[in-house]
């Protein structure tokens, strides 16, 4: 007796590319709303923008035990010396304190861990399966670190206006130049100090995404890019490698300084964030050669 096999169901029907454009098109939204979801959510994440958000405290609570709030101090920067005079000053001082250090620091990790932490825990494979592409993975990833850049330059700037008016007087703002301006728009000024301060950042996000495609480590990733903000910063301090220092991306970070100034002196300010983006086409275009050519086994 002979067995009826059934006749095999029949194929789906491929969508229309139209379809496909679309679901990609509705997709993006989506896939970044997830990785700003997921990194946000980390506990990682939340430590890091703690520690930033520690800083300006702590320094304005030493500047408040060391002057009793009565005065400045001339022995430290501009910034510093302004803190007892005025609050607002705090804002500058803990985005020149954080930018060289705390800030690169903290968005090296995030950029370290975006690609290599995906394919050490296995996941990335299952990320690729959806139809938004890995181009678009990647330019979800970067986006995301930048907004982590955005969002930690802004918890320094509102812990340090809040230790600010908490601890300091308020009110009109006396400029590097010598000119004072109203404490509305010392505070516009704050606010651009800060969006200068995140887009500074652009170049170790760029670095950090490059270097978390090359490894499926999220720990290796992360150490290399810390450890290279680092070795930039040390030779950025070098006299006899003057030669090289103004390409390496962190040589005009604290040009927004210049931004407290009446006029605004824009020229360091603008190689700064030329630089930036100098180092974002190059290394994101690295990134993004290794990222689709990459054969993913996690």
């Amino acid at each position: 007796m002979t067995a009826i096999v059934p006749p095999p169901p029949p194929p789906f029907p491929s969508p229309s590319s139209e379809a496909r454009r679309a679901h990609r098109a509705r997709w993006s939204p989506q896939l970044l709303r997830s990785e700003l979801a997921t990194t946000f959510r980390r506990w990682r994440t939340l430590v890091l923008l703690a520690v930033l958000a520690a800083v300006p405290v702590l320094v304005g609570i030493a500047v408040r035990i060391q002057t009793g709030g009565s005065g400045g101090d001339d022995r430290g920067p501009a910034f510093l010396a302004g803190i007892a005079g005025n609050g607002l000053f705090l804002v500058f001082t803990a985005l020149a304190v954080t930018l060289p250090v705390f800030l690169p620091m903290a968005v090296g990790v995030i950029a370290g861990d975006a690609v290599a932490g995906e394919a050490h825990t296995g996941t990335l494979r299952y990320l690729l399966v959806a139809p938004a592409g890995r181009g678009r993975l990647l330019l979800a990833k970067f986006a995301t670190v930048m907004a982590f850049c955005a969002v930690g330059t802004l918890v320094v700037a509102l812990s340090a206006l809040i230790t600010g008016a908490l601890l300091f007087p308020l009110g009109k703002v006396t400029l590097l130049s010598g000119t004072s301006i109203s404490f509305g728009e010392g505070l516009l000024r704050a606010l651009a100090v800060a969006g200068v301060v995140a887009l500074s950042l652009l170049g170790v996000a760029a670095l950090g995404l490059f270097v978390s495609t090359l490894t499926d480590s999220g720990v290796a990733a992360m150490a290399t890019t810390v450890g290279l903000v680092l070795t930039a910063q040390i030779l950025d301090g070098i006299p006899q490698l003057q030669a090289i220092q103004p390409y390496l991306f962190p040589h005009y970070w604290l040009s927004f300084a210049d931004l407290l100034r009446d006029p605004v002196y824009w020229d360091g300010i603008w190689r700064d964030l030329g630089l930036q983006a100098l180092y974002a086409a190059v290394f994101g275009s690295a990134a993004w050669a290794r990222f689709t050519t990459r054969d993913i086994t996690a």
